[in-house]
């Protein structure tokens, strides 16, 4: 069993966690943060730009704005994919209001918006409001 790197969602510190650890409840080395939140966590764009480059998991982000009426919809269904994904798969959610040329630098035309990243390139997108289960076998399809 190897090790997985995972960025740090709270202070962006590169953590290499054993496989077997994943499930487990792993913190970061710096900070102390879950590393396996078990549900979304609000990153900024430096944040993300540096999960997308260096994570060994796929990350999923939901690019959203708090306007949105679709988007804030989709937000407990998004947590419920994020429990749901468990060690398989860090959620995680960007407000293009706030970050405006973050959105323009992934081509984000609608929101919401989920990115699937994988090993530093982008796998997959998905326009529109999905349901949990949506969201899961969109991700694992």
């Amino acid at each position: 069993m190897g090790a997985k790197t995972l960025t740090c969602l709270s202070c962006a510190q590169l953590n290499r966690v054993p496989e077997e650890k994943l499930s487990k409840g792993p913190k970061c080395g710096s900070c102390g943060a879950a590393l396996m939140p078990g549900k979304p966590v609000d990153v900024d764009p430096a944040t993300l730009q540096k999960a997308v480059q260096n994570d060994d998991l796929p990350l999923v982000a939901d690019f959203w704005a708090p306007w949105c009426g679709p988007c804030r919809a989709m937000a407990p269904e998004f947590s419920k994919a994020a429990k749901a994904l468990g060690g398989k798969a860090r959620l995680v959610k960007l407000n293009t209001q706030d970050h405006q040329s973050t959105g323009a630098r992934y081509r984000i035309r609608g929101i919401p918006t989920l990115v699937a990243f994988e090993r530093g390139k982008e796998k997959k997108r998905q326009a529109g409001a999905l349901s949990q289960g949506q969201i899961v076998s969109w991700l694992r399809g």
